[in-house]
């Protein structure tokens, strides 16, 4: 096999094949496929797409270049992945909610990308919390607690972690098929059962427009499928943050009020939607609402707490976390609100500017190597639809300094619009698919 001969099958838009792409993605991994060949492939797969079978072959060739878990589990293991959006701390919620129903969720996670936040950076704002476990650790927490959110090992799809760097700067990331074959890569990994995908759709989410959300869930949801685990998928709203709060430590502090306090809205309806999804398909439910309905059992009566605690303690944090969450999250020294401008209705937010702005206060990375502040964020942000009284606050900051803080209301004042007449608000979920 010769890397030439696949790129000019997808130049001569002919199907490189199975045998090819397993050859191609293993040369990836071993780096017998130069910089310059993995670029010209992504070009070609990006300008000539692939046809269903193709996206499942480099699929599975990809999941297949480097370690694979297996699983021996009373009970079956299920995950699911966000495809990226602001305030959305789903992951932290439902993991522990699904382990309280029986299910075993070995959730390989990743850092923000872009004006989104990553789940592994969230978990890292609880003091002491270590995410990077070998492979035994992994196991062990998994089958004591039913639950562990980590990050990959270096050997754990190699193929796409060299592709993917390759496509940051050949311009192009935004290729459905490859898109899918980068997420579902990992996860199959894993060794999952059952997987639910939460493709996000909106102002705050990769995918802006309800056309280009719906083919990247489909193109999931069959390339998953095609490749041996049972998916489904959700196209939920993105127009403004999931939670009230984006930023690491405050979404951490948002999910622990589902969990602990019993909190209300789209962040504790969301994670029962697609819990009841994944209960229904991995066996443990009837059907969706009675998973639903069990997913909101664990949560009201704290067992899924409990097990986020346990996890915590298993990763290094605080022994007593869940009793005790708000003593050990970190503040950051300047919080302000910030004063809607005018009388009126909260009609839209440029939720991908909010995200960003977060970024800009430290709470994501600009660079590869920027260390995050866990504690600058946005809190207590204002709802699509709401009325709001000039000099009533939108959202309050938090910032690591006061020249931080006014850049970061800034901001928010352009990114948060106003007007007399209310908005026609989205569903939070606008199709299943699957």
């Amino acid at each position: 096999m010769d890397a030439r001969e696949v790129i000019a099958r997808l130049r001569r838009e002919e199907p490189p094949g199975e045998a090819a792409l397993r050859w191609f993605a293993q040369g990836l991994a071993d780096g017998t496929v130069s910089d310059a060949q993995a670029g010209a492939f992504a070009m070609g797969v990006c300008l000539r797409g692939l046809g269903e079978a193709e996206r499942v072959a480099l699929t599975q060739a990809m999941r297949d270049s480097g370690t694979r878990l297996a699983w021996d589990m009373p009970g079956p293991v299920l995950d699911k992945h966000s495809t990226g959006g602001i305030g959305d701390c789903v992951s932290l919620v439902l993991a522990p909610a699904l382990a309280a129903c029986g299910a075993y969720v070995p959730m390989i996670s990743g850092r923000g990308l872009g004006h989104t936040g990553g789940t592994l950076d969230k978990m890292e704002a609880i003091p002491g919390l270590v995410t990077g476990v070998s492979e035994a650790r992994f196991r062990a927490i998994v089958d004591e607690v039913g639950c562990a959110i980590v990050s990959a090992s270096a050997d754990f799809a190699p193929a796409d972690k060299r592709l993917y760097a390759i496509r940051d700067v050949t311009a192009t990331v935004e290729s459905v098929d490859l898109i899918t074959a980068s997420i579902l890569s990992k996860k199959l990994a894993a060794g999952l059962e059952g997987l639910v995908l939460d493709v996000k759709c909106g102002s705050g989410a990769f995918m802006k427009t309800p056309e280009a959300a719906r083919a990247l869930a489909e193109a999931l949801v069959t390339t998953a499928n095609g490749a041996g685990c049972s998916t489904k998928a959700v196209i939920s709203d993105m127009n403004q943050p999931l939670a009230a709060s984006l930023g690491n430590a405050l979404e951490v502090a948002a999910s622990m009020d589902v969990l602990c306090d019993g909190a209300r809205g789209a962040l504790r309806d969301l994670t029962v939607v697609l819990g009841g999804m994944l209960l229904e398909g991995g066996g443990l439910a009837r059907d969706a609402e009675a998973g639903a309905a069990q997913i909101g059992a664990a949560l009201d009566s704290g067992a899924a707490a409990e097990r986020f605690g346990r996890m915590v303690a298993m990763m290094g944090g605080p022994l007593r976390f869940a009793e005790d969450w708000r003593r050990f999250l970190p503040e950051a020294p300047v919080i302000r609100e910030v004063a809607a401008p005018q009388a009126g209705y909260v009609t839209a937010m440029e939720g991908e500017a909010l995200g960003l702005a977060v970024v800009r206060l430290g709470g994501g990375r600009q660079v590869e190597s920027d260390a995050v502040d866990p504690a600058v964020g946005l809190s207590d942000m204002v709802r699509l639809g709401a009325w709001v009284e000039k000099g009533a606050p939108l959202c309050r900051i938090h910032a690591a300094r006061e020249s931080a803080a006014d850049a970061a209301q800034a901001a928010v004042l352009a990114a948060v619009r106003i007007g007399p007449e209310a908005p026609v608000v989205p569903d939070l979920v606008h199709e299943r698919i699957g």
